[in-house]
């Protein structure tokens, strides 16, 4: 469902003035998510989360967390219990170390994904284990296809052969293309476009998209979108997203 936050809609005509053609679209801007700054922790939620409530931002189908954190040298959250949640984290500065029930400890670096599924429950942790780097990433909860499932954790690293690559699928239901598995029917592309190039994204029916920009500036059918911003939609059809600066963002595909 798209929740009605209509104010914040833009509609873009791409030509066809009949209104089932018309490509509707949700902004997201970076600077109405909401923030929460703790000293060691920086944090901004694109929906409601913890103290942050918003009843127009809840969440976007299965997607119900974006929070972009930095984390002070040192910091970090202590061992807290989830359930029945997929809980992915993407690194993009510093290093993010976790541990777990489950017997994994790990330190992951600029690039990678953690992917837990919570599933009937864990306890975890996460660390910024520098003393003098500040880490950087992207948490993001997704909901299961169904609860109570066996906790699991899985990672992706990047190939460096697909460095340069413009959209590469880092997460997916089936796991192709060496991308890390979900409990659910969502296919999540890094892209990393270059200054003018493109991508094409065609979104079938009963499906949407959510697009979060992590640097540089990206335009969807000549809407700009900077560092922070999203954009979301439920209309079917073929999607140009296209770079003015070299830029990164996540794209979600989701039933």
């Amino acid at each position: 469902m798209i929740f009605p936050f209509l104010s914040k809609s833009r509609y873009v005509d791409l030509g066809n003035h009949n209104e089932a053609n018309i490509m509707k679209t949700i902004i997201r801007k970076s600077n109405d998510r909401g923030h929460a700054n703790h000293g060691w922790l920086n944090s901004w939620h694109t929906f409601s989360f913890a103290d942050y409530y918003d009843p127009q931002h809840m969440g976007f189908r299965s997607l119900r967390v974006i929070n972009q954190d930095r984390l002070a040298p040192g910091g970090g959250f202590g061992t807290h219990p989830h359930r029945n949640m997929e809980i992915f984290s993407y690194v993009l500065e510093g290093q993010l170390e976790h541990k777990d029930s489950m017997g994994n400890g790990r330190s992951l670096s600029l690039g990678q994904i953690q992917l837990m599924s919570a599933g009937s429950g864990v306890t975890h942790s996460e660390y910024n284990p520098s003393a003098n780097q500040p880490a950087h990433f992207l948490q993001i909860w997704i909901q299961p296809r169904s609860i109570g499932l066996t906790p699991s954790y899985t990672e992706w690293h990047p190939d460096p052969a697909h460095e340069n690559d413009r959209k590469v699928l880092v997460i997916s239901a089936d796991g192709r293309d060496g991308s890390a598995t979900i409990h659910q029917d969502a296919d999540i592309w890094r892209l990393r476009l270059g200054a003018g190039e493109n991508i094409e994204h065609t979104l079938t029916e009963d499906r949407g998209l959510w697009l979060q920009v992590i640097h540089g500036e990206i335009t969807v059918n000549d809407q700009t979108l900077h560092a922070g911003d999203a954009i979301s939609t439920e209309t079917a059809g073929h999607w140009i997203i296209s770079a003015t600066a070299a830029s990164e963002a996540l794209l979600f595909d989701l039933r």
